[in-house]
């Protein structure tokens, strides 16, 4: 009951991956390294004098226009959603990411080649087991017509509306009890997308430099200018809930409930985040030692659940 699929997890062996930033168009190199129990998640600034580490928490989030950035000084890692998004969608604790940039590459615009070099690379079990953040009153934040919930449940959930009121992306929806195989089968494959008519103001800004057709969907008025199309009819809303896991995993530990996501972004998510983390009272720090799941009030059925699939 309390098998591996309750134990910590890292990676068999080192991995590296290469690619350009979305944004900056800088070429950069990312080195995911196996890292002991307890460790978490940090990203290492090795082009940078002192290597700086900034750990993978919702304290160290300095930016949330476009992107998802977490900084410690002057240090920045932007774009960090969709990697995070395959390391929760994978069930991987304990990381030390090397970064030769200050972007982590954009590659196809997915989580997918992240998922798929986690997954070659192996993963390891740990002798330790993992501690989840489990909802204890529900949370929300709002923007105007947009808003965000945190509530508890059973199991980790996201349900994520968007509504861009363009003829292609309109009023999706998409809903996503999470598991390994859901993450990798439904969501990972997700890219990102723009509008063609915002391309020359980003880039203007100095944003998007990295970006074409290789790395996102881009939309006009009327169609998607991809050759090959989607990979899923409503691949914008799946995306953005990649997107919303990928933020939540800020928490900086697996989380135990439902988020509702309504044309949120990474602002909103980020303030949702930061608001659960605010009050103790919103939530429950819980290792998933057999003997203590009772005195977490879960039942052991339902903690299984959630975790079995991440089994190696």
């Amino acid at each position: 009951m309390a098998g591996d699929s309750f134990q910590q997890r890292t990676l068999q062996r080192t991995a590296s991956i290469d690619g350009v930033g979305l944004h900056s168009g800088q070429p950069v190199t990312l080195r995911l390294i196996p890292a002991p129990i307890d460790h978490g998640l940090v990203f290492v600034r090795t082009d940078l004098p002192d290597k700086p580490v900034i750990p993978v928490r919702s304290e160290y989030v300095v930016d949330t226009s476009l992107a998802t950035t977490l900084g410690i000084g002057s240090a920045r890692v932007a774009t960090v959603e969709h990697l995070l998004a395959a390391l929760s969608g994978l069930g991987i604790d304990n990381l030390r990411i090397e970064i030769d940039g200050p972007e982590v590459p954009i590659v196809d615009g997915s989580a997918e080649p992240f998922a798929r070099l986690i997954a070659e690379t192996g993963i390891r079990t740990q002798d330790e087991f993992k501690q989840f953040i489990v909802i204890k009153r529900s949370v929300t934040v709002i923007d105007g017509d947009k808003h965000a919930t945190f509530s508890p449940a059973r199991r980790f959930r996201i349900d994520c509306t968007i509504d861009f009121k363009h003829p292609l992306i309109s009023d999706q929806q998409f809903t996503l009890e999470f598991s390994g195989h859901s993450f990798v089968r439904e969501v990972a494959r997700a890219r990102t997308f723009g509008f063609l008519r915002d391309v020359d103001r980003l880039r203007q800004m100095g944003l998007a430099r990295g970006g074409s057709l290789e790395n996102a969907v881009v939309v006009d008025d009327f169609s998607i200018l991809n050759p090959e199309g989607l990979r899923f009819p409503d691949e914008f809303v799946r995306h953005k809930l990649l997107d919303a896991l990928g933020d939540v995993s800020l928490l900086g530990r697996p989380v135990i409930g439902a988020m509702t996501a309504y044309k949120t972004g990474h602002a909103l998510n980020q303030r949702l985040v930061a608001k659960v983390l605010s009050d103790p009272a919103n939530y429950e720090v819980v290792r998933a030692r057999g003997r203590d799941l009772s005195n977490a009030r879960l039942e052991v059925t339902d903690l299984a659940g959630v975790l079995a699939p991440h089994a190696a």
